[in-house]
């Protein structure tokens, strides 16, 4: 089996992420310009329109994300990608014509339509990956966001704001073009009866012939997929219902909801990747990623804070690097569980630091550094490769719509209330709050998050029901 196509086509879909880390890092390197007189805009933005200017793009995630999951199911995950892919195309050029405040926010809004793409990519990943591949690929998505982020702190640094904008539009415009050479999920097409089309795009991403022993036997395993057994509440997860359905001659294919409350695995599945989800946003990264020039100029006044940015972003991209690989390599409980304690920890000395000043300004850089190290490693990695990973096809592109809308809706809050919150009690008790939800998470990880390293979605969905309730006969 070759591994070439299908690390290639994760590249090109991730594509969109690296576009993505751009845009959403892009207001920490203008948000001090735009605020200024000498701002680049026909006014100088108000307080308001900078908190907006932060969190605009999450609410254009919150409205294409549920389109997204109806889209994938409707006409495909490769027509929904491109289409992603286009949004951020919009957005650049809209920033390119015009310096009216009201349109740059407009701009941000369309770009942030392109956060679908958490949807899109962890279903589409998955779907295109062998199970041994699976877990560092769509860990790629969050490396190319973290790349994104480094290529933006670096323009904003060195380049002009005009150039940084053109030359972005050339990259999402790149991004589109990229997009068309890619051939539809297997999964897709066998869902739509298309039995030698997929065997065709399965033999593509395997680089083996349509009719090999291997992409036959894919093919059975991705049919069998498509067929669940599922459990209910009244008997084991392991007991069979095929037969039951065909004694009751039951032609139609159960509903997204009927398929959810007839299977409690799937039911646990949502409960377990909602909540760490949700934990990973209020660890407090995200906050760092989008304000991390201020941030650095309020911790670390001696250092230059583009300097400390692309530093920051270095190492972001790095940590990704080892994340992807150790996902599958040691497992998604292990990474998830000591690096919540690891970031706990992180958060605990950042902010006696920055309220206390106990330590010299250097010491505060080193620790955001570390923090950023071990939340990539936990909680900026594992639930998005979950998310990709434990829901069966017939719900997978739901369900994965409902945790990434939650994620940006979790998203959109922080990026909100966090500058009004840094006025109200300052920026180190901040820190206080992302350390108990840390601390949270490696507790809720220890006794709730099953290991799925390495299994397929049929292994992996008994492991979300409590050993009593299998041992029920």
């Amino acid at each position: 089996m070759g591994k070439f196509n299908q690390i290639m086509c994760t590249m090109i879909l991730c594509f969109l992420c690296f576009n993505m880390g751009i845009m959403y890092t892009w207001p920490s390197s203008t948000l001090m310009i735009f605020s200024s007189a000498n701002t680049t805009l026909h006014r100088t933005m108000t307080e308001g329109e900078i908190a907006l200017l932060g969190s605009l793009s999450s609410v254009g995630a919150l409205i294409s994300t549920p389109i997204a999951g109806i889209a994938l199911d409707k006409i495909g995950r490769r027509k929904c990608s491109i289409v992603a892919n286009l949004m951020p195309v919009l957005g650049w050029a809209m920033i390119a014509f015009s310096n009216r405040v009201e349109l740059v926010l407009s701009s941000i809004f369309v770009a942030g339509l392109a956060g679908a793409a958490f949807i899109i990519n962890s279903v589409y990943i998955s779907e295109i990956c062998h199970e041994s591949l699976r877990g560092t690929m769509t860990a790629a998505m969050m490396v190319f966001y973290g790349v994104g982020m480094l290529v933006q702190y670096i323009m904003g640094g060195f380049l002009s704001y005009s150039a940084a904008v053109y030359t972005n539009l050339t990259l999402t415009t790149l991004a589109v073009l990229l997009n068309c050479i890619l051939k539809e999920s297997p999964l897709y097409l066998l869902s739509k009866g298309m039995e030698k089309e997929a065997a065709i795009a399965l033999s593509f991403f395997r680089q083996e012939k349509p009719d090999s022993k291997l992409v036959q036997e894919e093919l059975n395993n991705i049919r069998r997929t498509l067929n669940p057994d599922l459990d209910d509440d009244e008997s084991p997860e392991e007991t069979k219902l095929q037969t039951e359905k065909q004694e009751k001659k039951v032609e139609e294919k159960l509903s997204t909801f009927q398929f959810i409350k007839k299977s409690r695995s799937t039911r646990k599945a949502i409960i377990v990747t909602l909540t760490l989800m949700t934990a990973s946003m209020f660890q407090g990264l995200p906050v760092v990623q989008v304000y991390a020039e201020p941030l650095f100029k309020e911790a670390v006044p001696v250092m230059s804070a583009t300097v400390s940015s692309i530093i920051f972003a270095v190492v972001t991209v790095i940590t990704g690097f080892v994340g992807a690989f150790l996902t599958d390599a040691a497992g998604r409980k292990p990474l998830m569980m000591y690096g919540s304690i690891g970031s706990a920890v992180c958060s605990l000395l950042l902010g006696t630091q920055i309220h206390l000043n106990w330590g010299p300004n250097w010491l505060t850089a080193v620790v955001i550094y570390l923090f950023c190290v071990v939340y990539t490693l936990g909680a900026g990695t594992v639930p998005y490769v979950l998310t990709a990973e434990v829901f069966l096809p017939e719900v997978k592109s739901f369900v994965a719509m409902l945790v990434v809308e939650w994620t940006w809706l979790c998203n959109f809050l922080i990026l909100l209330i966090f500058n009004p919150l840094v006025s109200a009690i300052g920026l180190g008790p901040i820190f206080y709050l992302f350390a108990a939800v840390c601390v949270l998470t490696a507790v809720y990880t220890l006794f709730y998050l099953p290991e799925t390293k390495g299994l397929t979605v049929d292994a992996i969905q008994p492991l979300f029901v409590t050993k009593k309730k299998k041992q029920i006969v």
